[in-house]
C-alpha cells in the first residue's frame, strides 16, 4: 500500500514512470554544494539579470566560501552600481540555523526572553527538517559496486537494503546540524538546544519548563551529574508532588534512534556492515562487546591527545616573556598549526624593514624583480648571510643584520618549545622577502601571491596525495613566517584541504605575529593576493636533520663573530665607523639608537651592543 501511494504521488509530480526521473548520486552532490547556483549566476549575469545573479552567486558562496574565483566574483558585484545591497541573500537558507544563532547570541548577552524564543523555534524546526531528511532516505538501493559483486538473495537484499536506510536516517542529525559552508557538524545540537533552553526557562523564571527541558536533557545523558543536580532544585522549587516529564517529541526521538542504532549494531556485529556513529550519547550498553574494544581503542587515542595537551600546558611558559599564543591547532581547524603574537616589537619590526630598503638602494643581487609566481607582484628577498656580507660592505647597519639573525634564531627557540621540545631543531633555509604590488596592474587579477602548496612534498590535489620526492624539500618538518607589517592590502595567508581550494584557517599578517606550522601535507598552504602596498616577512625553514642545516648561516654568524672580535680590539669600533660611513655616504650619519652613549639609560632588548660584554649570534639570548 505504502509502494503504491508512493508511485501515484511521484505520478503526480514527475508524470508517468518515475523511475526514470529519479537523480544519480552525483547530480545529488551537484545540489548538496548547490552547483546549479553557480551556473545561473553566470547565466543571470550574462542575461543583465544582476539582482538574480548577486541572490545566486551569494547561495553558491554561503555553501563553498572556500571557493576563490566566487570570492573574486562576490568582491566584483558589491563593487557595482546597480547593485543592492539586499540582493545578498541565501536562496537556500535553512530556517533552524537562523533561528539558532539568533538564539545563541541573546542567550550570550543575558537576553533570555529572547533567547528562549528563538531557540524553541530552532528546535522545532531542526525536529521538522530532521523528518524530511528521513523520508528522502528511503530511496532506490545504491550500491557502486554492484557489478562487481555476487548479487544477493531475497533477505540479504532486504537487510542490506534496510540497513542503508536506518544509517542514512542516522545521519541526518549530521546533515541539520552542519551549517552551510562548514564541513564538520555542530556536536550534540538537540541536546544542546535543550541545554540552553533549561538554563534560560530558570533565568527567566519558568521553573516548570525549565524542568522538562532538563529532564529531555537526561534522557540522552542519564548520567549527567551537573543536570542531575539541576534536576533535584527544579523538583524541591515545584515540590515533589509535581509531574515533570521529558518532552514527548524528544521521548520519540530517543526511543526511535536508539531502536535504529540497535538494529544496525546487530547489522555489524552478525552482517559485516559499517557504521559511524554520528551521536555521541550513544549508550555504552547498546554496543556489541567484539566492537567495545575499538571503540575503547577509540577513547584511548582521544585521552592520550588530550595527555598531550596537558603535557604541553605543564611545560610551562615560552621561552620567552610577553609572547601569547593567539590560536592553536583547533581553533585553526587543522593540526600543528600555531600563531604567536609579541614575537618583535614595534621598533624590531621598523628596523628590519629598514634592512629591506637598505638592501634595495645597494643592489648587489638585491634587485627587486617580478615575483616567480606572479606577474602582479615585485619580489625582494635577503639570505641571513647577504645581509651579513651588506653589512660587512657598509651597505646596511650592522645592527639591522645582527638584528635578522636574532629574529629568525628567537622564532625557532619558540618553535622548538611548542612543537617538538628536547628534539633540536636547526634552521634549513632563512629568507627576508617582501612583495610588492605593481601599480596599475591589479585590475582584474584572479591569481595568488603563493599558489596552495605543502613545504616537503609536491601537492597532488586530484589524487589526494602529497609525494615525498624531489625537487620537493623532503628533509624540511617546520615551516614559519614572521611578520614584519601590515600596511598593506591582501597578503594573508590561508590553509587549505588536500583540494587546494577549501580553506580552513586564515591569518591576517602584523609586525611580530609568527605564524608556525609543520611542513608536510597536513598543511597545505597559500598567499592571497597583495593588492596594494609591500608586504615583508622572514620566512623560516627547519630540520630535525643537521645534515641539512643551513650552511649560509653558520657563515653569517662567523662573520658575525669576526665583527664582535673586532669591536672588542682597541679602535676596532672607530675603525668600522669610519670605513662604513666612507662606503655608504659622503657625510657622518646622526647616531642611531644603538650608537647612543650608554648613559643615556637605552632598554636592553634585541640589540645587544649596550652590554658591558657583546654577545655572540650563538648566545644572544
Amino acid at each position: 500500500q505504502r509502494a503504491g501511494c508512493l508511485q501515484r504521488c511521484l505520478g503526480r509530480r514527475l508524470r508517468p514512470a518515475p523511475s526514470a526521473h529519479r537523480a544519480s548520486r552525483a547530480v545529488r552532490r551537484d545540489f548538496q554544494r548547490r552547483e546549479p547556483y553557480n551556473y545561473l549566476q553566470v547565466a543571470f549575469f550574462q542575461l543583465k539579470k544582476l539582482d538574480q545573479a548577486v541572490s545566486a552567486a551569494h547561495t553558491f558562496f554561503v555553501a563553498n566560501p572556500q571557493h576563490l574565483q566566487m570570492r573574486e566574483d562576490i568582491e566584483k558585484y558589491r563593487r557595482m552600481s546597480g547593485v543592492k545591497s539586499d540582493s545578498f541573500q541565501d536562496l537556500e537558507a535553512t530556517p533552524h540555523w537562523e533561528s539558532y544563532e539568533t538564539g545563541v547570541q541573546h542567550y550570550d548577552a543575558d537576553e533570555y526572553l529572547q533567547a528562549v524564543a528563538r531557540l524553541e523555534e530552532s528546535l522545532s524546526e531542526a525536529l521538522s527538517a530532521l523528518e524530511e531528511c528521513r523520508a528522502l532516505c528511503e530511496g532506490p538501493w545504491e550500491d557502486e559496486d554492484e557489478e562487481e559483486k555476487m548479487q544477493p538473495g531475497l533477505y540479504e537484499a532486504i537487510a542490506a537494503h534496510y540497513i542503508q536506510v536506518l544509517k542514512c536516517r542516522q545521519q541526518c542529525v549530521l546533515e541539520i546540524a552542519t551549517k552551510p559552508g562548514r564541513i564538520s557538524a555542530t556536536e550534540d545540537f538537540i541536546p544542546s538546544h535543550l541545554d540552553l533552553l533549561q538554563f534560560a526557562y530558570s533565568q527567566v523564571g519558568n521553573q516548570t519548563l525549565a524542568a522538562e527541558c532538563a529532564a529531555s536533557y537526561l534522557l540522552f545523558y542519564p548520567t549527567d551529574e551537573p543536570m542531575l543536580e539541576k534536576m533535584k532544585e527544579y523538583r524541591t522549587e515545584l515540590g515533589e508532588d509535581a509531574a515533570v516529564t521529558a518532552r514527548q517529541s524528544i521521548q520519540h526521538y530517543v526511543q526511535r534512534s536508539l531502536m535504529e542504532k540497535k538494529l544496525i549494531y546487530y547489522a555489524v556485529e552478525h552482517l559485516g556492515e559499517t557504521f559511524n556513529d554520528p551521536d555521541l550519547w550513544t549508550p555504552d550498553e547498546l554496543i556489541p562487546e567484539n566492537l567495545k574494544q575499538k571503540h575503547r581503542e577509540d577513547q584511548e587515542k582521544q585521552k592520550r591527545e588530550t595527555l598531550d595537551v596537558e603535557e604541553r600546558e605543564k611545560r610551562g611558559p615560552l621561552p620567552f616573556e610577553g609572547i601569547v599564543v593567539t590560536m592553536d591547532s583547533q581553533q585553526m581547524n587543522g593540526t600543528q598549526r600555531v600563531v604567536f603574537d609579541r614575537v618583535l616589537t614595534e621598533s624590531e619590526c621598523k628596523d628590519l624593514l629598514r634592512l629591506t630598503k637598505a638592501a634595495g638602494e645597494a643592489g648587489d643581487g638585491y634587485r627587486e624583480r617580478r615575483s616567480p609566481h606572479t606577474p602582479h607582484e615585485r619580489f625582494e628577498a635577503l639570505t641571513v648571510l647577504k645581509a651579513m656580507q651588506l653589512a660587512q660592505n657598509g651597505d646596511v647597519e650592522w645592527r639591522d643584520a645582527k638584528l635578522l639573525l636574532q629574529a629568525s634564531e628567537k622564532s625557532r627557540k619558540i618553535i622548538e618549545s611548542y612543537f617538538t621540545p628536547g628534539k633540536k631543531l636547526h634552521f634549513s633555509f632563512t629568507h627576508l622577502v617582501c612583495r610588492r604590488a605593481v601599480d596599475g596592474e591589479q585590475e582584474g587579477r584572479m591569481d595568488l601571491s603563493h599558489p596552495v602548496h605543502a613545504d616537503n612534498c609536491l601537492l597532488d590535489p586530484e589524487g589526494q596525495e602529497c609525494w615525498k620526492e624531489p625537487p620537493a624539500y623532503v628533509y624540511r618538518d617546520y615551516s614559519g613566517i614572521l611578520y614584519l607589517n601590515d600596511d598593506f592590502q591582501g597578503g594573508g595567508l590561508f590553509f587549505t584541504e588536500m583540494d587546494t581550494v577549501t580553506v580552513t584557517a586564515e591569518v591576517r599578517p602584523k609586525c611580530g605575529r609568527l605564524v608556525a606550522f609543520s611542513s608536510g601535507q597536513e598543511n597545505p598552504h597559500g598567499v592571497w593576493a597583495v593588492s596594494r602596498g609591500r608586504r615583508c616577512a622572514i620566512a623560516l625553514w627547519y630540520t630535525h636533520s643537521q645534515e641539512h642545516a643551513e650552511q649560509d648561516r653558520v657563515k653569517a654568524e662567523e662573520l658575525m663573530e669576526q665583527r664582535a672580535v673586532e669591536q672588542d680590539q682597541p679602535g676596532g669600533e672607530q675603525h668600522q665607523g669610519a670605513a662604513r660611513r666612507s662606503r655608504s655616504s659622503p657625510a657622518p650619519r646622526a647616531p642611531s639608537r644603538a650608537s647612543k652613549p650608554a648613559g643615556q639609560g637605552q632598554k636592553p632588548g634585541l640589540h645587544g651592543e649596550q652590554h658591558p660584554k657583546v654577545l655572540r649570534a650563538r648566545d644572544e639570548f
